[in-house]
């Protein structure tokens, strides 16, 4: 749930990496249209949050984009098999009394993008690595990442959904067009794994430590769930910035 909290020059300092990280991934290079690289965890509140107001950003401005999505797990040292979602919140906030004034203002900021949180109904938190494995496998298929995304975060946060199980991946990636047989090759596939973890690893070394993240034409990068009016003046921003080489030092932190 953790957003970056950086100066300007450290943001700055990031979207330069990370333009140069997707750039050596081969990733599709940004023309008139807006491209954004997605950064998130698929059990981070906030980037569902960033993800409905991105989707409600791009449908205001409505030109050609193109959107694609990496790979970040906020709490890599779940359990492969997760926990339950009280030891998940004792760890993360300590004394119970701090998660009720926190899960209601997510349900607050949820509301906003037209989010049904139901932390009432969540049971268990999964290790993340298997369901960005699948969102691999979406990407170098062609499946629209942003959508497998969408109703993986729905089916986790609406519906309490455990969606590191097998069976809940191949079901809703089945809505995709990803069959069962693909969808558990990707989980058991090591290749896949590693090139996950690589990618992660090279956001990481961007510098950095929470999500979500938006880069946004290999020029500016949006750190937090901003709003919808912000996204879009950052789009005019990387769109319409003076130069074309050097990257736009954001203040949206």
């Amino acid at each position: 749930m953790a957003l970056i909290s950086a100066s300007d020059q450290e943001v700055t300092q990031v979207s330069e990496t990370l333009s140069n990280i997707v750039r050596s991934n081969d990733r599709v290079a940004p023309t008139a249209a807006l491209h954004i690289e997605v950064i998130a965890d698929l059990v981070c509140p906030f980037c569902f949050v960033g993800k409905r107001r991105l989707d409600a950003a791009l449908k205001a401005v409505q030109g050609p984009s193109d959107v694609s999505w990496y790979p970040f797990q906020l709490n890599p040292e779940i359990p492969a098999e997760g926990q339950s979602f009280e030891d998940y919140l004792t760890r993360r906030l300590g004394n119970p009394q701090n998660v009720e004034p926190i899960l209601q203002h997510i349900a607050l900021e949820g509301k906003t993008a037209g989010i049904d949180f139901r932390f009432d109904q969540l049971r268990h938190v999964p290790n993340t690595l298997s369901i960005h494995q699948v969102m691999q496998l979406a990407e170098t298929r062609g499946v629209d990442q942003s959508g497998l995304a969408e109703d993986l975060m729905s089916a986790f946060f609406e519906s309490g959904r455990n969606i590191g199980d097998p069976d809940e991946l191949i079901e809703i990636a089945g809505q995709h067009g990803l069959s069962p047989t693909d969808v558990m090759s990707a989980i058991d596939d090591d290749r896949i794994r590693q090139l996950v973890l690589t990618r992660e690893a090279q956001v990481r070394s961007s510098g950095m430590d929470g999500v979500p993240g938006f880069l946004v034409n290999r020029r500016l990068l949006i750190v937090g769930a901003q709003d919808t009016d912000n996204m879009i003046n950052a789009f005019d921003r990387a769109m319409f910035g003076e130069g074309t080489d050097s990257l736009i030092s954001p203040a949206l932190h």
